[in-house]
């Protein structure tokens, strides 16, 4: 791996958040700022964990860490996410929210994998 965008957890989570960004764009205005911006803060957060961890990488707890907490936003955003479907059926998110516990299912394997297989110089 050269970069975080190698992995594939990272592309998903930037590719999701794109998707969720045009999403909440559509909400009504009242909520751009209510359910729409903590909908998107969380979303991007996922990445940008992500992110973070790689760039920590050499520490293997502390990436680690920041992969979990990349897994707890990816829990926040989904029902963030769950609630914008209960209040706004129209908006079809349903698959939103499987792309996102696919993904959640991706970052627990890669979590997993660090834990057993890496290995760091530190």
């Amino acid at each position: 791996m050269k970069s975080h965008k190698d992995l594939d957890i990272y592309n998903l989570a930037f590719e999701y958040a794109v998707e969720v960004h045009k999403l909440t764009l559509k909400l009504p205005k009242y909520e751009l700022y209510e359910q729409g911006s903590q909908v998107r803060r969380s979303s991007k957060s996922i990445k940008d964990n992500i992110i973070e961890g790689y760039g920590r990488k050499a520490y293997k707890n502390d990436f680690i860490k920041f992969l979990i907490y990349a897994y707890a936003s990816l829990l926040e955003c989904k029902s963030q996410l769950e609630m914008i479907s209960q209040l706004y059926p129209d908006l079809e998110v349903e698959s939103m929210i499987v792309k996102y516990d696919e993904l959640g299912a991706k970052i627990y394997k890669f979590t997993n994998y660090v834990e057993s297989n890496w290995k760091t110089n530190k």
